[in-house]
């Protein structure tokens, strides 16, 4: 056999496995971001799950303030719609206003001694907050992993392999500018 046709086989193997191993570690890329988002996903629903047994357990204490377990209200169907239809913009602006009204609600409890002192609202309180610090994290390890991803399949020589076999950017989840905000605890109290 000829020596430049051995050598020509063997660039061509090499370019071969070399393009395999960069399809492989974009999909495992692909795949993190997909279970980042799942993960996720399954927390924003266990946390939908959890606001109608709050709002029952406040609305058996808090005779007036029905506007603000309504806006909770209101919001996780947001969230829960947004969700359902993959709506990353959509599911960015609901959460935002979930995040202000759970601030809200949990603001207005502080003025009826009877519901902070509850039991059940104290368990279901732990357990939203729980939940709302997870979806943080979850959602700081998603956008990690979407950046990723999107930066790879950006790069050179990433990018051939990414636009032949189709991989698509991931969105990453954004935060409004109340968000990011400082709080304002003493607003809550004197409205």
């Amino acid at each position: 056999m000829n020596t430049g046709l051995i050598i020509f086989f063997s660039l061509l193997g090499g370019l071969l496995l070399w393009g395999i191993l960069l399809y492989n570690q974009l999909v495992v890329l692909k795949n993190n971001t997909q279970k980042a988002w799942s993960n996720t996903d399954i927390l924003l629903k266990q946390r939908n799950e959890e606001l109608p047994k709050l709002v029952a357990v406040c609305k058996e204490h808090m005779q007036y303030e029905q506007e603000t377990l309504q806006k909770v209200m209101e919001a996780r169907n947001l969230v829960a719609s947004a969700l359902q239809s993959g709506n990353m913009n959509a599911l960015g602006a609901a959460e935002d206003q979930l995040r202000i009204g759970l601030g809200n609600l949990f603001a207005v409890a502080e003025a009826y001694p009877e519901l902070k002192a509850s039991e059940s609202f104290q368990h279901l309180r732990e357990r939203v907050t729980g939940l709302e610090d997870s979806i943080a994290d979850r959602r700081e390890f998603y956008n990690d992993f979407a950046n990723n991803n999107n930066t790879r399949i950006e790069q050179f020589p990433d990018v051939i392999i990414a636009k032949a076999f189709s991989f698509k950017h991931f969105r990453l989840m954004s935060f409004s500018v109340e968000e990011t905000r400082d709080v304002d605890v003493a607003a809550h109290f004197s409205s």
